[in-house]
């Protein structure tokens, strides 16, 4: 296993706070699991930085929310977030961006399996989650945390594998 150098740990960070700004692009929804942009963070930074990196990158953002810093969408932090309606996605930001990762090293091709696989993983331990949040059933979770986020899911997925193949293949090139 390569060892994390400069390089390494600045693009984490760097992603990391990417991934705090872009959480505050948010769009209310009625059951209280808004709509942001803090996924197509997480997928560029699996893109761009690989499995670990991306992992990593999102591990670092779930746990300084974790702690209380303000970078869930909203300016939210803390462990009532975690534990509340939107905590299931949020504590599978780390496998979204680590399957999209693992895809990523694999091509284009790899790429989409990681993007579609990923997202599947987020969503059904956030609908878990929101279930034994709110006592809801997995229908209503699909219904409000799911199909509603499906046609931006699938945009922020190719925008994050277009935007980030490309940056990444200019930053392999210039390096």
């Amino acid at each position: 296993m390569k060892k994390l150098d400069t390089r390494d740990i600045c693009m984490t960070g760097i992603f990391t706070a990417f991934m705090a700004v872009m959480a505050q692009i948010s769009i209310p929804m009625p059951l209280g699991v808004p709509m942001t942009m803090q996924t197509f963070a997480i997928s560029l930074a699996g893109v761009m930085l690989g499995a670990r990196g991306g992992f990593f990158s999102a591990l670092a953002y779930v746990l300084l929310g974790a702690a209380g810093v303000p970078v869930f969408a909203n300016f939210t932090g803390g462990m009532g977030i975690i534990l509340g309606p939107t905590g299931g996605f949020i504590i599978s930001f780390p496998l979204l961006a680590l399957l999209i990762g693992w895809g990523a090293g694999k091509g284009v091709k790899g790429t989409i399996a990681g993007l579609v696989a990923g997202n599947i993983v987020n969503y059904a331990v956030g609908m878990i989650c929101f279930s034994l949040s709110t006592g809801k059933g997995l229908d209503v979770a699909f219904t409000a945390c799911v199909l509603p986020f499906i046609p931006t899911a699938i945009m922020k997925a190719v925008a994050a594998g277009v935007v980030g193949l490309k940056i990444k293949a200019r930053v392999m090139s210039a390096a």
